[in-house]
This record gives structure tokens, sequence and C-alpha cells, in this order.
């Protein structure tokens, strides 16, 4: 079971980093994928700057919980995750913006995820054995 969920783990880590690196090598590209245009000047810097960190982050953090099999590496990528969920209802509710169901289903199945998978590294911060 651990194998299977550390492979379900690192699908959305290999995914994240791509997405990152993609942000940092073409933004103009990746943009409409997030429903967006490429802006100018300080938009672009902070679009590529803070994009980029987002999921780089995300993909990184997973991988080293993978690697080191110690599960507070999971959290930070929950919390940004359902933090990203928590904007966009926001986003929808209070300032007129579309509800991006499909981006936040991604966003919280990917979190239960985790939460699944930290809950199965021992205190220790290895792996079960039933590997």
């Amino acid at each position: 079971m651990n194998l299977l969920l550390k492979v379900i783990v690192a699908l959305p880590a290999l995914l994240f980093i791509v997405l990152g690196v993609r942000w940092l090598v073409d933004p103009a590209a990746i943009a409409p994928e997030f429903g967006m245009t490429a802006l100018t000047g300080a938009g672009l810097s902070t679009q590529v700057g803070d994009l980029s960190a987002f999921f780089l982050t995300l993909g990184l953090c997973l991988l080293t919980g993978l690697v080191t099999g110690n599960r507070t590496w999971f959290y930070p990528p929950v919390m940004m995750l359902l933090l990203a969920t928590l904007g966009r209802l926001i986003a929808w509710l209070v300032h007129d913006a579309a509800l991006a169901l499909p981006m936040i289903a991604v966003e919280v199945i990917v979190s239960t995820v985790l939460l699944l998978a930290s809950a199965r590294l021992a205190d220790d911060g290895r792996v079960n054995a039933d590997d």
C-alpha cells in the first residue's frame, strides 16, 4: 500500500515541478492554462516569480517527503493547496470571479491524498514496514 501511495504522491510532485519550470521558461504559453494572459512589466515579474515559486515549492516539498520519509514535508503543500482553494472561493464569493471547480477539485483531491500519505508514515519519520 505504501509503495502505491508513494507513486501517487510522486505524480503530482513531478507535475508541480514541471508547472513551476514552465512558468520560468515560457510564461506566455502556460498562462492561458490557468485562465490568464501573461502580463508585462512588474505584473509579469509577479506572475513568473510567485507562480514558479508556488509550484516548485509544492513539488520539491513532496519529493523531499518521499525521499526522507518525513511526513512533515507533506504539510506545507497541503496548506498551500487548501489556502489556494480558500482564495478561489473568496474570489468567487466576494470579487465576482468565476468558480474554478476543476482547479478546486484538484487541490482538494491532492490535499486529501497527501494527508493520507502523511498518516501512513511512522512516528519516527520512516515509512511503515508494509511497503
